[in-house]
């Protein structure tokens, strides 16, 4: 089936756009969007890739589900749109980058810049209804992302994968550790942060494997 998402991704990924898992996915997706208010708009559902093509990504952060209310949400993990108040785990994430780096709290918790310089932010549900969080994860979704975490150590080399908290850590098992980095911690979430996510040091170490591998750092 057609999906509309960049060239360099829909490339690797169309025997899963196939596949009959995805096309129930597609139809529930549809289903949902129709009846109710979702997140994000259904434009941008593939944004993550559509910032970040396949040959750019650099680094893999991986979040949950899309935030759940109204102007958040805009397809990168963790991210919000321009103007929109920082969520708690967001927040954690920038005090995180100051102990480390020094780096000022940025005006803005619109991800789009790490986007852009190969942070693929990748939800591992891409979609959710409005106020109700995880209400679409079991219909396909992780499938769908696992193969994408798959495709991206099988094919790519000297990647960092930032995993946060317990399901993201499960992601691992994915991952080729003996051709990317793999760092995990606690998740930024207020509920956990103070029990690893704090003092993980992962966005310095991130750049110094970056660098290590002849890649530019990061400006976080």
């Amino acid at each position: 089936m057609t999906v509309r998402i960049e060239e360099s991704w829909g490339v690797r990924l169309a025997e899963e756009f196939d596949k009959p898992y995805f096309q129930a996915l597609t139809q529930f997706v549809r289903q949902e969007y129709g009846q109710g208010q979702c997140f994000p708009p259904g434009r941008l559902i593939f944004n993550a890739f559509d910032q970040t093509p396949f040959e750019r990504v650099r680094v893999v952060i991986l979040g949950q589900d899309p935030y759940h209310g109204p102007g958040q949400a805009h397809g990168l993990c963790f991210s919000v749109n321009d103007g929109v108040a920082f969520p708690p785990s967001l927040v954690n994430i920038f005090k995180e980058i100051q102990a480390e780096t020094g780096a000022p709290i940025p005006q803005s918790g619109n991800l789009t810049r790490w986007a852009q310089q190969g942070v693929f932010l990748l939800n591992t549900c891409l979609s959710v209804r409005a106020h109700q969080a995880f209400s679409h994860s079991g219909h396909g979704w992780e499938t769908f992302t696992d193969a994408v975490i798959r495709t991206l150590s099988a094919e790519r080399e000297g990647l960092v994968f930032l995993l946060w908290g317990a399901p993201a850590g499960r992601k691992a098992a994915l991952i080729d550790a003996s051709r990317h980095l793999i760092l995990q911690s606690a998740h930024p979430s207020p509920l956990s942060a103070h029990r690893g996510f704090f003092g993980n040091n992962h966005f310095n170490l991130c750049n110094q494997y970056l660098q290590q591998h002849g890649q530019p750092a990061i400006i976080w």
